[in-house]
């Protein structure tokens, strides 16, 4: 059996996940690419993969569902046998609204999905790699936004709140496991260029925004995933709880 290290990425298909995915295959992870409904996209970022010599297969999971999470790393085990790596992409908004137009089944959806699958995807990692658990170590990249920084008034504060919870994720959870051979981390994306922004319905906001980035431009997804890459390689090996900014300068 190889010894090349297993990734997985939630929410691979598309976006930042897709070039996640991408990179990490021609870097040497074999990747099982997680996908909710897309299973043609996701198909397509496994095909790329193989087509380069890689070794990847999709998943189809909902990370709103708690039950669909275990069911999918039980996948990944079967498959490849073992874990090395997750990268917490999957992550939804909403349509744009002030915090005083929301509903309770709004915020159910974005939290479910944002925060609590989050959290029970980093467990399941943490039960195969973790030491304590007879794992050999491993790392997790958590995808952030600047949104939990900056607030997103008048858009999605949900959203934005869903990801400060992320931010506290990365740190609480990098101190509990340190000692346990797992690293983890986070990204913050600013202004990325992808088709989340449409699932919102505000297909054009990466180009509208460009004028409030210090670099005047909308980020790629393959620049948030560069930066995923490296904290997943031993050249990131003393780096856990940190949490860094992709984000043009804003």
């Amino acid at each position: 059996m190889t010894e090349a290290p297993v990734l997985l990425v939630t929410g691979g298909s598309r976006g930042i996940g897709a070039a996640v995915s991408l990179l990490a295959a021609s870097q040497g992870w074999r990747v099982a690419v997680n996908y909710t409904s897309n299973r043609q996209a996701a198909e397509e970022v496994v095909n790329a993969i193989e087509t380069a010599g890689g070794e990847a297969f999709a998943i189809k999971a909902d990370v709103g569902n708690a039950a669909e999470i275990v069911a999918m790393f039980e996948a990944v085990d079967r498959h490849f046998g073992r874990l090395d790596g997750l990268v917490n992409n999957a992550g939804v908004v909403d349509q744009p609204q002030r915090v005083d137009e929301m509903n309770a089944d709004r915020l159910d959806r974005m939290m479910r999905i944002n925060v609590t699958g989050a959290i029970l995807a980093a467990g399941e990692a943490v039960r195969r790699m973790s030491t304590k658990h007879g794992g050999r170590g491993g790392t997790i990249v958590n995808i952030s936004s600047m949104a939990a920084k900056l607030g997103s008034p008048s858009q999605y504060v949900d959203y934005a709140a869903s990801k400060a919870a992320i931010d506290t994720l990365t740190i609480g959870l990098a101190r509990e496991v340190a000692a346990e051979g797992v690293r983890v981390n986070a990204i913050r994306p600013g202004v990325i260029d992808t088709e989340l922004h449409a699932s919102g319905g505000l297909p054009d906001r990466a180009r509208d925004m460009a004028p409030s980035v210090p670099m005047q431009r909308p980020g790629r997804a393959d620049e948030v995933a560069d930066a995923v890459l490296y904290l997943l390689s031993p050249a990131a090996s003393y780096i856990t709880g940190a949490i860094l900014d992709v984000s043009g300068g804003r």
